[in-house]
């Protein structure tokens, strides 16, 4: 009888950090404990250490993770080319305020959950996020440099401030919503989008 299969080491890591993503998303970093990831998981309690040296070298992990597929997306939205540079970085936008649920974001907001929580928590965890953002805000900053060119969108402003400007814009548009419970932070800011973009509409 051949032997049972056993699963791939790398596919049992990336459920690992799935399952974490997702746990995390909602109950933060220092609120969840390892067996509880491990448990619905699936995955032996005694195993974690074989994939991780710590819990905050799963964090750090994590994050790494999260921004790998967060700038995956965003390349993807903003390498549209049915569309004109204004018109993908507010796609983008729109996807951001439809992802950020009030109530489930379904590990989509793992950025704003954890950022201000690991900061003084831990420096590679900090790290990761820091380079995380700036890869978002380097992104955007290019998509409206092209936007500049194309004519698309009329404001002069220097396109990495307006890219920094933006981000921070939607990280507190964020966490106002989940506050308020209302989505209404997300139609403000895309209001003050179009008008630091000046793009008509």
């Amino acid at each position: 009888m051949p032997s049972q299969a056993l699963p791939d080491t790398s596919d049992v890591r990336r459920n690992i950090l799935a399952v974490g993503q997702q746990i995390m998303a909602h109950k933060g970093f220092s609120g969840v404990g390892i067996n509880e990831i491990l448990t619905t998981a699936g995955v032996p309690k005694g195993s974690f250490y074989h994939y991780f040296g710590s819990k905050e070298a799963f964090g750090e992990a994590l994050l790494l993770a999260y921004f790998d597929a967060y700038w995956a997306e965003i390349d993807h939205t903003l390498g549209r080319t049915d569309l004109t540079w204004a018109q993908r970085l507010l796609t983008y936008f729109d996807d951001w305020k439809n992802t950020q649920s009030v109530l489930e974001c379904q590990g989509k907001c793992l950025a704003v959950k954890l950022g201000a929580e690991v900061a003084d928590l831990s420096e590679a965890m900090r790290a990761a996020i820091k380079q995380g953002t700036q890869g978002i805000i380097s992104r955007l900053a290019g998509a409206i440099a092209q936007a500049q060119a194309e004519q698309s969108l009329s404001s002069p402003a220097p396109a990495a401030e307006l890219a920094e400007s933006l981000y921070q814009l939607w990280v507190g548009a964020s966490i106002l919503a989940k506050v308020e419970r209302s989505p209404q932070p997300f139609d403000a800011a895309l209001n003050s989008t179009h008008r630091l973009l000046q793009i008509p509409g």
